[in-house]
């Protein structure tokens, strides 16, 4: 066999010229050990991603139902309170009713021009309450007593069985309204104090 003798001339020098590294080779059709240890890190890379996405699954799970278990008694307090505060409104409400209805009829019976028939049925119910008293003193309004002297009204002859009676004007009763005097005490048939006593009575 001839040997190759001649000597190979370049026209320039060869710059960065490094040599190769020899590639790993297969022994008997198996990889080489760099090889395996390349899949092998890349197998316990995937085993941790793996685990780690599970581990994160579970958190999530639990986190889940925590935050469903929270949203539930969340809920079941705001029904709750709920449940607890309409009756309260409703009631509420209905005393703002009452109470502004009053206030409308104390209104409207205020603004009422007074006349005889009005005045002698609150004084005949006031003296109701009076039978069988020897002697009383109905009190009225100034202009009320004038109105039922005018009208000559029977309701100024209502003591004549009794033994002493007297219809007397105050500056302390209002129009619509009398006080009756007697030796057992006062009834105080004012407009006013009907209406506090409504009120009271409905408990506003």
């Amino acid at each position: 066999m001839n040997s190759w003798s001649e000597t190979i001339q370049l026209p320039k020098p060869l710059r960065d010229v490094q040599a190769q590294a020899a590639r790993p080779r297969s022994v008997g059709g198996k990889p080489s050990s760099a090889a395996a240890d390349e899949e092998r890190r890349k197998a316990e890379l995937k085993a941790q991603y793996q685990l780690g996405l599970a581990d994160g699954e579970k958190v999530l799970t639990e986190k889940l139902f925590q935050q469903r278990a929270e949203m539930h008694e969340l809920t079941h307090g705001f029904l709750e309170s709920l449940r607890k505060a309409v009756p309260q409104v409703i009631r509420d409400t209905e005393n703002s009713l009452v109470s502004l209805a009053l206030t409308a009829a104390q209104k409207l019976v205020a603004e009422m021009p007074v006349s005889a028939p009005m005045m002698e049925a609150a004084v005949r119910d006031a003296l109701t309450q009076v039978e069988g008293t020897a002697r009383f003193t109905v009190r009225l309004h100034r202009d009320d007593l004038d109105l039922l002297e005018k009208a000559g009204s029977p309701v100024l002859k209502h003591g004549e069985n009794a033994a002493e009676f007297r219809f007397l004007s105050s500056s302390e009763v209002s129009r619509g309204g009398c006080v009756v005097e007697t030796d057992f005490g006062t009834i105080d048939a004012r407009r006013e104090t009907k209406f506090d006593l409504l009120k009271r009575s409905l408990a506003l």
